[in-house]
């Protein structure tokens, strides 16, 4: 059988979607696969540790803006160029290619749609289109997440199959807590306000903080260590940390739950996706959800933190990629696996 040429889009806005790609790169360079990848949704500057990738392309692509820990609906379609983006569409050339897979990246969803080309995706959001928790939706929230990346095959990753064709989290499954964990708690609010974070965290001197966000630069201040994004910095700090601060996104919150990290979290406010993440959290019981920050709530955490079993995930990267390498693409074959991973 002939190699396949496959073309990966991810959306770049969060990160959660690039950690997923990670993995999947990875498995897919082991069996020296043909791939292209194509990251839109940030600047290109914005970027960091990609080397996996390779020669990657990039498009402007659509985002959302915040402010503050809130999705701003109406400077989200002033920041959005959507003229640029249906000639991105249209510039991109999908013929080369076998299959078209997106992690919920527009570009190369459409592109795939309007040439008939075969596609499917992969990532959290496409878990939506079952009966899973759900809180914020809304027929416009419906309408984004049946056409923003529309696939021909969409297979949903999340923290529970709730009786769906639905698989486990892509994660590093080699991610353990360090021997001797460490008294401090990591932070990753990088959509808040970050003097308004920091400020929070001093309140509590007595316990110790490292703060990550782009925006952020390697400082002590007080009790908390504030630190600018970096990929193995991050993960060696959340290795040893005895709790996570962040806001509701899937793919770092997975993590956590796979080494048994105690979670606080909050969903961005008018942001579906992170809603009912909040909403699957409460109904399993897997973490504290906060609808704001503040002292309080602060501290009812640090005084109860949820400590939660491990949740081992499987290898769900390492089996996807076989499965999309193996060319059966059909609803059979991704009950089967669905069964295989879940055990």
């Amino acid at each position: 059988m002939a190699k396949l040429n496959i073309l990966y889009g991810v959306q770049g806005t969060g990160n959660g979607h690039i950690s997923r790609a990670r993995m999947m790169a990875k498995y897919f360079a082991e069996q020296d696969a043909n791939i292209t990848f194509l990251f839109s949704g940030r600047a290109n500057k914005d970027y960091f540790d990609m080397q996996v990738f390779g020669d990657y392309l990039h498009r402007r692509g659509l985002t959302f803006t915040t402010d503050a820990g809130k999705v701003k609906y109406l400077q989200t379609i002033r920041d959005n160029n959507v003229f640029q983006f249906v000639r991105d569409v249209r510039k991109l050339d999908v013929s080369p290619f076998d299959v078209v897979i997106s992690d919920f990246e527009p570009i190369t969803a459409w592109a795939a749609k309007l040439a008939g080309k075969t596609s499917i995706g992969i990532g959290h959001q496409y878990a939506f289109d079952h009966a899973v928790p759900m809180r914020g939706q809304n027929p416009a929230t419906r309408l984004v997440m049946r056409y923003f990346a529309p696939t021909q095959r969409r297979i949903g990753l999340h923290w529970h199959h709730f009786d769906c064709p639905i698989l486990p989290p892509i994660i590093d499954t080699q991610l353990s807590p360090a021997t001797a964990e460490q008294d401090y708690k990591l932070v990753y609010l990088p959509l808040e306000n970050q003097q308004q974070v920091t400020e929070l965290l001093n309140q509590f001197p007595d316990q110790q903080f490292i703060q990550y966000a782009p925006t952020l630069n390697d400082q002590q201040q007080g009790n908390t260590q504030l630190r600018k994004n970096c990929l193995e910095g991050f993960r060696r700090d959340l290795r040893g940390a005895s709790g996570i601060i962040c806001n509701t996104g899937f793919a770092l919150i997975s993590e956590c739950l796979h080494m048994g990290l105690p979670v606080l979290t909050k969903p961005l406010d008018g942001q579906m996706e992170q809603l009912s993440n909040a909403a699957a959290l409460e109904e399993l019981k897997l973490a504290e959800v906060i609808s704001e920050l503040s002292k309080s709530a602060l501290q009812h955490w640090l005084q109860n933190p949820i400590k939660q079993p491990r949740q081992t995930y499987p290898d769900v990267a390492r089996e996807l990629v076989n499965w999309v390498l193996a060319g059966d693409w059909d609803d059979s074959a991704i009950n089967t696996l669905k069964g295989k991973l879940w055990g």
